[in-house]
């Protein structure tokens, strides 16, 4: 059985990732912790006015959100009744991050699937701010499904790579089941640019092919400049479904979150974006 987390803050992209994720693993036996993190802070609203003198805020807090939660799992459970399908709410008061690293290890979770959020007026954040830092500091595989990004056949996936170290089999089991699971394919973006030349290539060029079958490779030189617009590109002509990157300090990811480099590509890519954990 694979256990998955469902952080969700009520919005409409939180929820339309639970849905994603509910309709990716049909077929699969699941247990769905959908993860609520609450803080003091945000409470403090017109709320306050009703607040009955013997309640607490936290109490208060607490009880709304897993009524909310409640909610949403009556919802789903009406709109997908898959009998392989368990659900379980937790609400949390803590740090976003620690709540998200407890849940997970206390539940052996196997996969972290959140909503993203695009740039809206003087907004502009990143993938959501709360996603990236998941990403980065969390060490399950994470799956960030876009605002508004239904559940559709994954055909292709693509994984983007600048071959900066050899690749381990344990590294990508995630990316195999998914892979296994939605029958797809593989299209391999070897990417060099002038500081990373790829020394890795041909190496990890025979690790794809014992690992994956049939795995498509293609090898792109570009600048860092263009990188990104590249990598978007690339997942517009060929059709891609899932874009995938494997996550490492100093990485091609890290780079991806430095706003001045990547605001173009961040905020208009279309598809869920699935990042492994480099071991």
């Amino acid at each position: 059985m694979k256990t998955i987390l469902l952080p969700t803050d009520f919005s409409k992209n939180s929820i339309n990732a639970i849905n994603y994720a509910v309709a990716l693993f049909k077929d699969v036996e699941c247990r769905f912790y959908l993860l609520n993190v609450q803080k003091a802070s945000s409470f403090i609203s017109d709320d306050m006015m009703v607040v009955s003198a013997s309640a607490t805020i936290y109490k208060t807090l607490i009880d709304a959100a897993k009524k909310s939660i409640s909610n949403i799992i009556s919802e789903i459970e009406k709109k997908h009744s898959n009998k392989k399908h368990r659900f379980y709410s937790v609400v949390d008061y803590d740090n976003f991050i620690d709540a998200i690293k407890q849940v997970c290890k206390k539940n052996k979770a196997d996969l972290v699937v959140m909503g993203t959020k695009g740039a809206t007026g003087l907004e502009k954040i990143i993938f959501g701010s709360n996603t990236v830092r998941v990403i980065q500091r969390c060490n399950l595989p994470v799956l960030a499904v876009p605002d508004g990004c239904k559940f559709k056949s994954i055909d292709k996936i693509a994984f983007a790579t600048l071959n900066s170290k050899l690749f381990k089999s344990s590294e990508f089991k995630p990316l195999k089941d998914i892979i296994t699971l939605a029958n797809s394919k593989l299209d391999v973006l070897h990417l060099a640019d002038q500081n990373h030349l790829a020394n890795n290539a041909l190496d990890n060029m025979e690790f794809f092919n014992a690992n994956f079958n049939s795995a498509k490779h293609e090898f792109i030189d570009t600048n860092t400049k263009d990188m990104f617009k590249t990598v978007h590109n690339y997942i517009a002509e060929k059709g891609v479904d899932v874009l995938a990157m494997m996550n490492k300090r100093h990485s091609f990811l890290t780079r991806l979150f430095k706003r001045h480099e990547v605001e173009t590509f961040a905020f208009n890519i279309d598809i869920p974006f699935f990042v492994i954990q480099s071991k």
